[in-house]
């Protein structure tokens, strides 16, 4: 049995995460689509065999990506550029297939993971702009220093409870922030977030709360006395998905303190 790793793009407005789910919607006869039921009937079209996937994690409804990762196995051995031409022939527009890596039998592609980086794109002005995609608009002004101080509050290993959706069957809370940062090219602003894990909802809680207290113009550490509160009550929103994106799936031993100098190398 071979082992093969898939790196993949997405635009997540129209499925309903990554992750598959009852045929159903529950009161209703619409069909589910997922990321991942979409990729398993292609490769499972490809050779010939129902095939199953195991993804890195999970993106929400509308979350984006375009480094998210799966494993598979098959008894093929594969010729991976041309599997990834199929494969890319058959996917929906909104899929793609960036590589096939094949790897050792013990590699699995959530438990193997370093590192998950995420980055949430903000457009700051007053007026939206049809070439607005995949981005949050924010019309208030947005102080890039002041954002930065609050997000140097987050990182480090902390308890997200504040940050976590309520009803969650996943008891996870401690996460190691290695990096949270925002910058800003002209009227857009990327924040970027490194950590061993996140939890559900957790990167648009904090975003939600970070311009809460941008809008109201509350002191920086507002951020830090929510986080130890530990009160999903105490945090702002969670804003919308659309300016979420998954940027990379970390498998290597990189030292995080110089992470955007060495993640991609």
């Amino acid at each position: 049995m071979n082992r093969y790793l898939l790196v993949m793009e997405y635009i997540g407005t129209s499925y309903q995460g990554s992750q598959k789910q009852p045929q159903k919607m529950l009161k209703s006869n619409i069909p589910v689509v997922t990321i991942q039921g979409e990729v398993e009937k292609a490769i499972s079209t490809l050779t010939k065999t129902k095939t199953k996937t195991i993804f890195s994690g999970r993106t929400d409804a509308g979350v984006h990506a375009k480094g998210q990762t799966a494993h598979f196995d098959t008894e093929l051995e594969l010729n991976p550029c041309k599997f990834v031409n199929s494969m890319n022939g058959i996917l929906p527009g909104t899929i793609s297939i960036r590589e096939l890596i094949k790897v050792e039998k013990t590699f699995h592609a959530q438990k193997s993971a370093k590192a998950r980086y995420y980055r949430y794109t903000i457009v700051n002005r007053n007026q939206r702009s049809a070439w607005d995609e995949n981005c949050l608009l924010v019309k208030y002004p947005l102080d890039i220093d002041r954002m930065n101080e609050s997000l140097s509050y987050i990182r480090g290993v902390h308890d997200f409870s504040a940050f976590k959706k309520v009803k969650t069957e996943n008891p996870a809370k401690i996460c190691n922030m290695y990096k949270a940062k925002a910058y800003r090219d002209g009227e857009f602003i990327y924040i970027d977030f490194i950590a061993d894990r996140f939890l559900y909802n957790m990167i648009r809680s904090i975003v939600g709360t970070l311009l809460k207290i941008e809008r109201n113009s509350l002191a920086p550490n507002t951020l830090k006395e929510i986080l130890e509160s530990r009160d999903k009550t105490k945090a702002g929103s969670t804003i919308s998905p659309e300016g979420l994106t998954l940027i990379k799936v970390i498998y290597n031993d990189i030292n995080m303190e110089k992470a955007y100098e060495n993640l991609f190398s």
